[in-house]
């Protein structure tokens, strides 16, 4: 069924300083094909961001992989006998997305999900926008995306019943949160119920701590605006920083994010707040970072932390000449 998170459309009429952000700051490969559309590349597959220009400056669509071309199919049933439509996507769409088959459809919430079968790879060499190890990717996708939704509760069995995602773990207060994995990555999706509509940020993991790092210092040279300060998740252990992107809402750079066995994981609750360490939110007023802040060090009082690794090569990729 679905196996990854395929790709991410965006709408926004700031193409230009979109270009800037995920060439430079994430280090994509800007693709020029000229129309009204802005591709990035992040490995082998033809396209993993595409941005549109038009209004809007939000989500426009996520695109989800599937296994086989008959899971369409079984996807399509699933959907239609739970009373979403499903449209069968014409060649022409199929051949903007590079991808060989796709059926769309609206969650509950009034998300684009395009369900497609064989995204396209090619031989040209991914050829990052500023030096970088590269990005993990592979059989575990783009990344994950999190969405604002009004009711994170009733979203839970469409994408667990219907369209087959698993529940990694959740926590209610103080709003409520819920993560969904549909292959070893800890998630690939999340949704926040805080009343709002809208994109909250979607995340790339980099081969290489230093590149997350460099980012960083990228962006605190104005070529973006920090929304969190580095810092280190309790869910996924994710060592990642997150910026406000062109669009106003944010993307998480990340590194050495959480593996997981789908085959064994147990969902569970957790109330241990989002985060060991860091991830200042500037952004907010202070008596609500305060909340957060408080949250960390009451974590830290308890000794709560990320199972410690010895043996760490993979910390760089590959080990520097000396």
């Amino acid at each position: 069924m679905i196996t990854s998170l395929s790709y991410i459309g965006v709408r926004s009429d700031r193409t230009e300083d979109w270009r800037g952000f995920a060439g430079t700051v994430l280090g994509m490969q800007v693709l020029d094909r000229g129309g009204r559309n802005t591709a990035f590349r992040m490995d082998d597959q033809a396209q993993r961001l595409i941005v549109s220009d038009e209004p809007g400056d939000t989500l426009a669509y996520l695109g989800w992989e599937v296994a086989e071309k008959s899971d369409l199919d079984v996807l399509a049933a699933r959907l239609e006998n739970a009373g979403h439509r499903v449209t069968l996507a014409d060649k022409a769409l199929c051949d903007r997305r590079y991808v060989s088959d796709m059926i769309w459809c609206l969650d509950p919430a009034g998300y684009r999900l395009e369900l497609v079968w064989n995204p396209m790879k090619v031989v040209d060499p991914f050829v990052p926008g500023r030096p970088i190890s590269g990005f993990k990717t592979g059989p575990f996708g783009m990344g994950h995306a999190v969405l604002h939704v009004s009711n994170a509760e009733a979203l839970v069995p469409f994408y667990c019943d219907v369209l087959g995602f698993k529940l990694s773990d959740y926590g209610l207060d103080p709003i409520p949160l819920f993560f969904f994995h549909v292959n070893g990555r800890h998630h690939s999706f999340a949704i926040v119920g805080s009343g709002q509509g809208g994109f909250h940020h979607f995340m790339v993991e980099f081969d290489n701590l230093d590149d997350v790092g460099q980012g960083y210092d990228l962006a605190q040279t104005g070529m973006a605006e920090i929304a969190y300060t580095l810092g280190r998740h309790t869910n996924d252990y994710m060592t990642s920083y997150y910026a406000h992107t062109p669009s106003g809402f944010f993307v998480e750079s990340g590194w050495g994010g959480r593996l997981i066995d789908p085959e064994t994981w147990t969902p569970h609750e957790t109330n241990v707040g989002p985060s060991f360490w860091g991830h200042e939110r500037p952004y907010l007023p202070e008596a609500a970072q305060k909340e957060f802040r408080d949250k960390r060090l009451e974590t830290a009082a308890k000794g709560f932390r990320a199972p410690h690794v010895i043996n760490c090569p993979w910390l760089y990729g590959q080990y520097p000449e000396a």
